[in-house]
């Protein structure tokens, strides 16, 4: 059997660039380049018929070390709890108050973007973050 060697995350979403470019603020992420044989993605979408335009966006790690994320239009809104979430990795290593200052941190830097605090798990040594993105869709910070 062959090993996996890249995978890619794929949100169904109602505005993909926008969603796209959230997340590229979330992780330093970069919106990946138009597809071959379009200078823009203006160009991409003036390509397409009206009701494809704008119907899908990529972003990816510049280092090539993190998963790409598509993000795809879809006609239904977010129903129900995720049945997966991204855990956003900024107190790894740290205990106690020192990570929950780093939670808290990064909790501060996201909100202005437009993420959402849902709520503060600590027991006195772990935490994390459950938040919202732009959409609706949950995640943490851990």
């Amino acid at each position: 059997m062959a090993a996996i060697k890249q995978f890619q995350v794929t949100f169904d979403c109602a505005e993909p660039e926008r969603l796209a470019r959230f997340w590229c603020e979330v992780l330093g992420y970069a919106v990946s380049p138009p597809p071959t044989g379009f200078a823009t993605w203006g160009d991409f979408n003036r390509s397409r018929f009206p009701d494809d335009q704008g119907s899908w966006c990529a972003c990816g790690d510049p280092s090539g070390a993190g998963p790409r994320l598509f993000f795809q239009r879809v006609p239904e809104g977010k129903v129900a709890k995720n049945r997966l979430h991204l855990d956003v990795r900024v107190g790894t290593g740290l205990v106690g108050e020192e990570r929950l200052a780093a939670l808290e941190a990064e909790c501060a830097r996201l909100v202005p973007l437009g993420a959402v605090r849902v709520r503060l798990l600590y027991d006195g040594n772990d935490s994390c973050i459950v938040m919202r993105d732009i959409e609706g869709n949950e995640f943490c910070l851990d």
